[in-house]
């Protein structure tokens, strides 16, 4: 019998941030949320705590852990707070993790220590300002060889992590040349930029609607060079790279909707179990408990979605559909239970002092970044085999 019950570690680990979202997050992050600004404590606090390093070997500063690891520990941290919780997966999933996956011994002795403990942090330059899901198509940003360095010209947009003081690095995605006599193929590298290179200029902050307490920024490179061996991984396997990494990172965004998800049920059981109207406390009322039924039921079902997924993954397992599932599924129940939250909440849960408020600016995102809810059904469908039939 299938049992999807956390092992003793994992639950350990469960209850272990769950308890600093709690004491740690939830009492100041209101107050960062509205300031637009960067937590640097709770993420100097979630460095401590071994976060950044969860699924990484311990011969690099890491936990020793798996991805399924760092999924409980987002979904836990995104039942309080999403920006904070998207800062340690755009931090990890994204920023440290190619490193890891493809990076050279000595670029992993180089930067992993420090993003592993969370001093430093990493981002991952994919998305451009006037490209969306066609990457290898749209992709404008290049990067030629010349006397042994790497001279990088473009822009990147929407980029999470790469413009806080602590930013270590940013892996660009460029096109380095074209494969064969077929000018539509590009070559795409992947490419290590420091925070601190000539030529790379960080924008300002945007104005989002929701996730204001992350950093996400535009980025801009202008004869930006570095080092030959700056590549990351094989020349012209970039956007190859990339696309492993995207299941890893659609698990642990389905983890994270999964959290906000569940945080907007519980959210509502307290406002239901204080709030009264004509006489009775709102949980008395049919109408708010089948609402609250089937917010749990999109939460649970969601949690299945993105167990099944890392699970496979963390035994390394082929997982694209299910990842995409994942993805799908528990995006949609945050957007859906955010709206559901805010709903029983009324007028309250339309103020930002609220948490509700907060899940609500915060779920439409998780249906557009790491592939939109229109790219995961997509994969699924060619993973059904539909690509085929003519």
């Amino acid at each position: 019998m299938i049992g999807y019950q956390l092992s003793d570690e994992h639950e350990e680990l469960r209850g272990t941030v769950a308890e600093f979202a709690r004491e740690v997050v939830a009492p100041v992050i209101g107050d960062y949320y509205e300031r637009c600004e960067f937590p640097y404590d709770i993420v100097a606090r979630m460095g401590k705590l071994g976060l950044f390093g969860l699924p990484f070997p311990e011969e690099y500063g890491g936990m020793g852990g798996d991805l399924f690891a760092l999924c409980v520990a987002l979904e836990e941290l995104a039942k309080v707070d999403s920006s904070v919780a998207i800062t340690l997966e755009a931090g990890v999933a994204l920023g440290t993790m190619p490193l890891y996956r493809f990076g050279s011994e000595e670029q992993r002795r180089r930067w992993l220590p420090d993003l592993c403990a969370g001093e430093r942090l990493a981002a991952f330059g994919l998305t451009e300002p006037g490209g969306g899901s066609d990457i290898p198509g749209g992709m404008r940003t290049t990067a030629r060889l010349a006397a042994g360095e790497w001279v990088i010209d473009g822009s990147k947009a929407f980029i999470t992590n790469a413009g806080t003081s602590i930013t270590s690095l940013v892996t660009v995605l460029a096109r380095t040349g074209e494969q064969g006599s077929d000018a539509g193929r590009r070559e795409i590298s992947a490419i290590i930029v420091p925070a601190s290179t000539a030529g790379f200029t960080v924008g300002a902050k945007y104005s989002k609607v929701g996730w204001s307490a992350s950093d996400t920024r535009e980025l801009a490179f202008d004869a930006c060079r570095v080092p030959a061996d700056h590549l990351l991984g094989e020349r012209g396997r970039g956007y190859a790279q990339f696309l492993q990494i995207l299941d890893e990172g659609r698990v642990a965004i389905a983890a994270l909707s999964t959290g906000l998800a569940a945080g907007c049920v519980a959210e509502c059981l307290r406002h239901v179990a204080d709030r009264e109207a004509f006489g009775h406390h709102l949980g008395h009322f049919q109408a708010i408990q089948f609402k609250l039924a089937d917010m749990e039921a999109r939460a649970h079902l969601a949690r299945l979605a993105w167990y099944d997924a890392a699970a496979r993954l963390s035994a390394g397992e082929p997982a694209k559909k299910q990842a995409a599932i994942a993805k799908l599924t528990a995006s949609n129940a945050a957007m859906d239970n955010a709206r559901d939250a805010t709903q029983i909440f009324g007028g309250y849960g339309y103020m930002n002092e609220y948490p509700v408020a907060r899940f609500y600016r915060d779920a439409k995102v998780l249906e557009i970044g790491e592939g939109t809810s229109e790219v995961q059904r997509m994969i699924i469908a060619r993973e059904l085999g539909l690509n085929a039939i003519r």
